[in-house]
């Protein structure tokens, strides 16, 4: 007689937004799609650079490392991740991305960043939505990992606004 094995768990899926109020959709946009360089924009993450492919481009895989999520290991060892670029799209201002291999119990994660424009001419600031699908990962709760997702996208658009009014201030 076979034996079913029990049913997987569901995955954990969350969504977490950030609203900028003093940046537009176009100045946003590029700066996550700047996939190799995500490191500038979010905190704890202390390095990410392109390991494999043409940066922004389908098919390309990023190697980030830093303390935002812990590792495995536990204690203050670095977590890291090779994340692939799976989809960009430059009409809806959104791209996709999968963790091909980690350190931090994240399997079967996708992720979708989309940039909306707000106002009727997208010029009254834009809204970060950051989604993700993950199976569940041992010794977590789903609210903490969105909760950690939620502090990271806050203090990253506040990042991404202060450079932005940074920079016009200084070209201005």
């Amino acid at each position: 007689m076979e034996r079913n094995s029990p049913p997987a768990p569901p995955k954990w899926e969350g969504k977490v937004s950030a609203r900028l109020n003093g940046a537009v959709a176009d100045q946003i946009w590029p700066l996550f799609k700047d996939f190799f360089n995500f490191h500038k924009w979010f905190p704890g993450l202390a390095t990410c650079y392109g390991i494999h492919g043409t940066n922004g481009e389908p098919g390309c895989i990023r190697d980030c490392a830093g303390f935002s999520i812990p590792s495995d290991s536990g204690g203050d060892s670095v977590s890291w991740s090779n994340e692939r670029l799976i989809a960009v799209d430059d009409d809806s201002r959104s791209l996709s991305y999968e963790i091909v291999d980690c350190n931090i119990g994240f399997e079967s994660y996708v992720a979708t960043v989309k940039i909306v424009p707000q106002g009727d001419d997208g010029q009254a600031g834009c809204v970060i939505e950051w989604s993700f699908t993950v199976d569940p990962v041992e010794g977590w709760a789903r609210d903490d990992l969105v909760r950690r997702y939620e502090v990271g996208l806050q203090r990253m658009a506040q990042r991404m606004e202060d450079a932005l009014r940074e920079g016009m201030e200084r070209d201005g």
